[in-house]
């Protein structure tokens, strides 16, 4: 964990309400005074309600009078603090079966956003993977960029997509005239980010690699008041759990060959055009439950072995969900799970493969299963919801007092070699 959050947790945060209503812990030092603030929020798109909108909550219950712009909105498909936004869309919005589509639309997603043009404001604040960074800011506005990624398939996930038209040479060559277009239409429009904010180590190497800036780093929230251990202490049973978005890049068809070969149940909660795949390799011991309530999916954590997560990801709330409820985690070493996970309440294995996944598994046994649910607990509410809050409306607060690093360095310093050590696994 970046050790500019350690040293912030217990900075100021401000009462609030989390995602299912309930209310955040109160701090001792009182909120900076946002009243009369001008605020515009851009964020991509407004289709369900996922870990970045639950980002996009605490800024719209913090700014209730701000203009939320967005490509999409799907009425109702968001939280109640959401909803009542003044929400501005683009005119992607007006296209028939866009809903169901909106991905295949990328190539027009630069011009759509186009539309966006805030004015009279103080502040801009953006969540974004793909486009929302592009807002049109007023000269001398702050405009501060909360990203989740640099833009995928034109990054970190070009040589995956191109992949799929393999034999489609022609194909392949347009796609990746396009890609190369969209990339430099996102580097270029990274200039009008005056401050960028990086959900994790990971992504804060990302941004210096595609925009050639420096970040703060500020993790995502979970939910830990929701996420608990239960109120007893019986042991865990005998079963893992996977919880996940079926597709590819999640790497679930590893969790559910290694138990297969190994034996070990396996309960996989989620949905997604990879089931049906999955399902044909999976042994008897394997068991596809489909999306679940959270509630299901709470006492599966409070219950499970050990949580196996395989897959790379910007962040990785799910790990941090499974820790808050005492939960050990198996994880793949790479992307935001090493900021999370280590020996102490779980493991982390080097190599993204059946073996190395099995390996990882058969020897956490042969120790007895060791993990501290103590400490695991105490690591998930160093990313609570209220510290959240804290961080990122401290942030906007030096922002808009005008205390934050200069905005837009000349060159940023990132010590690359620093975040390469934080992400190396352990000898």
């Amino acid at each position: 964990m970046d050790a500019s959050i350690r040293n912030r947790e217990a900075a100021a945060a401000v009462k609030g309400r989390g995602s299912r209503g309930k209310s955040d812990a109160a701090v001792a030092t009182p909120a900076p005074d946002r009243s009369g603030l001008r605020v515009a929020l851009a964020h991509d798109w407004l289709t369900g309600m996922r870990g970045g909108e639950k980002c996009l909550e605490v800024l719209c219950r913090a700014f209730p009078h701000a203009t939320l712009y967005t490509l999409l909105h799907r009425p109702g498909s968001t939280s109640p603090a959401i909803e009542s936004m003044a929400i501005r869309t683009s005119p992607l919005q007006q296209v028939p079966g866009v809903f169901r589509h909106y991905r295949h639309f990328l190539p027009l997603m630069p011009l759509a956003a186009r539309a966006w043009k805030p004015r009279n404001i103080d502040l801009v604040v953006s969540l974004s993977h793909c486009v929302a960074k592009a807002i049109r800011v007023p000269r001398g506005v702050p405009h501060v960029c909360y990203c989740f990624t640099p833009m995928r398939y034109a990054w970190q996930g070009r040589d995956s997509y191109l992949e799929s038209w393999a034999d489609r040479p022609i194909r392949r060559a347009l796609a990746g005239g396009l890609l190369d277009r969209l990339r430099a239409w996102d580097r270029a429009t990274a200039r009008r980010v005056t401050h960028f904010v990086a959900i994790s180590q990971t992504i804060r190497e990302r941004i210096a690699t595609c925009y050639e800036r420096d970040s703060h780093v500020i993790p995502p929230p979970v939910d830990t008041e929701f996420y608990s251990p239960s109120a007893g202490s019986e042991p865990r049973e005998d079963f893992y759990l996977v919880v996940s978005a079926l597709v590819p890049y999640k790497r679930i068809d590893q969790a559910v060959a290694a138990c297969t070969h190994l034996g070990r149940r396996l309960f996989v909660i989620g949905a997604g055009p990879e089931r049906e795949r999955l399902e044909k390799t999976a042994g008897a011991t394997i068991r596809f439950l489909g999306w679940q309530p959270d509630e299901v999916i709470r006492d599966h954590y409070r219950r499970c072995r050990a949580l196996l997560f395989p897959g790379e990801e910007d962040f990785g709330i799910v790990p941090v969900e499974a820790l808050a409820c005492g939960a050990p985690v198996l994880a793949l070493g790479r992307g935001g799970a090493v900021e999370t996970v280590d020996g102490t309440i779980g493991r982390l294995y080097g190599d993204s493969t059946v073996d190395a996944l099995e390996a990882t598994i058969a020897a956490w046994e042969a120790e007895s299963c060791p993990h501290d649910p103590v400490l695991a607990r105490r690591r998930a509410e160093s990313f609570s919801l209220p510290l959240f809050r804290g961080r990122i409306l401290d942030l906007l607060a030096e922002v808009t007092a005008g205390d934050a690093p200069a905005a837009v360095p000349p060159r940023p310093h990132v010590d690359l070699s620093r975040v390469e050590k934080h992400n190396r696994l352990p000898s």
